[in-house]
């Protein structure tokens, strides 16, 4: 397993279509990978967008970018920088 924190820059946080981004892209990997409100216990299947818009990540929240599987690395760092990338 391989995991990174990441803190959601976006104005309007985590919300439909960047959500709907992300999930496209993490379809493309084949790691389970899941998505952590810092502090919570519960993980999110990253690749369902109910799952990521019931999350509701908001602007300055941190969370935590899980995955398992064969590219497990590949994609958290992929993922992790297209939460980066996303800023209004």
């Amino acid at each position: 397993m391989y995991s990174k924190q990441i803190k959601i820059q976006n104005k309007t946080g985590l919300h439909a279509r960047p959500a709907s981004e992300f999930v496209s892209q993490a379809g493309k990997f084949k790691s389970k990978i899941e998505l952590q409100r810092v502090g919570e216990e519960d993980k999110y299947n990253a690749k369902s967008i109910i799952m990521l818009l019931s999350l509701g990540l908001a602007q300055g929240e941190e969370a935590v970018l899980y995955a398992d599987g064969e590219d497990e690395k590949e994609a958290v760092e992929t993922l992790a920088d297209l939460i980066a990338s996303f800023k209004e």
